[in-house]
């Protein structure tokens, strides 16, 4: 596979520093530009506060980076040709010299397949609704399952079938916790209201959960870490409730069906809520980010 690993993961990666690994799709097609770039630069900058090198993932040319420089960076943040890739896009991507922004899936692939034992992102994909009609599932849930990687994020996105997603996740033996709570958390809602069996309360407690799991060996599967966001950072759940709920509708009546649904409905969210939706995700993003940076710290300290 054609892979650059920029100098400063390798360094990092050489020297058995804290490292963590960052998506590049929230920034080609997650937020507005010039805004974008501001905060690609600003979750960097997280890591760092943190203690940790960021490693940022993307395909540049056909070439998966494991790290990008500003130049890199601005490319993916300004071209509006930069392709979306999942991790069964990879291949195409790289065999036909392509670009594109890696989401969860191809981050986490990447990533681990590098050595990086952290990711931060927004939230995970997962079960849509009324699966028994369309069988849409999101590649993240069987991708994570197939990786050791540490994921720190803020529940799946609201748009799905959260009952359902955490039942596949268990089914495809991908261990979930709650970072200071006992709910898996909602994505622009501190809580979605379903339970999580186990809880812990600070990065040295993942980091032990995490040599637990390479001490044991045996079949890998990412850990992930449901961080909740703030509640004063949240989206308004009534606010939430009601216009989920005229998406839906409203995806419906225009015949808006597989991976379509999940663009059409954040679009919607960010639309009707007046950017408060986009909002309350950059509040999650940023304090999942900043978390990843100390679980990556303690457990480079715990090795």
């Amino acid at each position: 596979m054609s892979t650059h690993v920029s100098e400063e993961v390798r360094e990092a990666l050489y020297e058995g520093r804290p490292l963590v690994a960052l998506e590049s799709t929230i920034i080609a097609h997650g937020l507005p530009r010039p805004r974008n770039l501001a905060v690609a630069r600003e979750l960097e900058q997280l890591v760092r506060d943190g203690g940790a090198v960021p490693a940022t993932v993307a395909v540049l040319d056909g070439t998966a980076r494991i790290g990008l420089d500003e130049a890199a960076l601005a490319r993916i943040a300004e071209d509006p040709a930069v392709r979306k890739l999942g991790h069964r896009d990879l291949a195409p991507a790289l065999a036909a010299g392509a670009t594109g922004a890696t989401t969860v899936s191809a981050t986490a692939r990447l990533a681990d397949s590098a050595g990086l034992r952290v990711f931060a992102t927004g939230g995970l994909g997962g079960v849509h609704r009324e699966w028994t009609l369309t069988q849409d599932e999101s590649a993240d849930l069987r991708l994570l399952a197939q990786v050791g990687i540490t994921v720190v994020c803020a529940g799946v996105k609201s748009i799905l079938d959260v009952p359902a997603t955490l039942q596949r996740l268990e089914t495809l033996g991908v261990t979930v916790v709650g970072y200071g709570t006992d709910r898996f958390p909602g994505f622009y809602l501190p809580s979605s209201g379903e339970p999580v069996d186990w809880t812990v309360h600070s990065p040295e407690e993942v980091a032990r959960v995490m040599r637990a799991r390479d001490e044991l060996g045996g079949p890998r599967s990412a850990l992930v870490v449901g961080r909740p966001v703030e509640t004063d950072r949240q989206l308004d759940p009534a606010l939430h409730d009601r216009v989920l709920a005229e998406g839906l509708a409203e995806a419906r009546d225009k015949g808006v069906t597989g991976q379509a649904v999940t663009p059409f409905l954040l679009a919607f969210l960010t639309t009707r809520t007046e950017g408060a939706s986009l909002e309350a995700n950059l509040a999650a993003v940023r304090g999942n980010v900043a978390l990843a940076a100390r679980i990556a710290a303690a457990d480079r300290a715990a090795r």
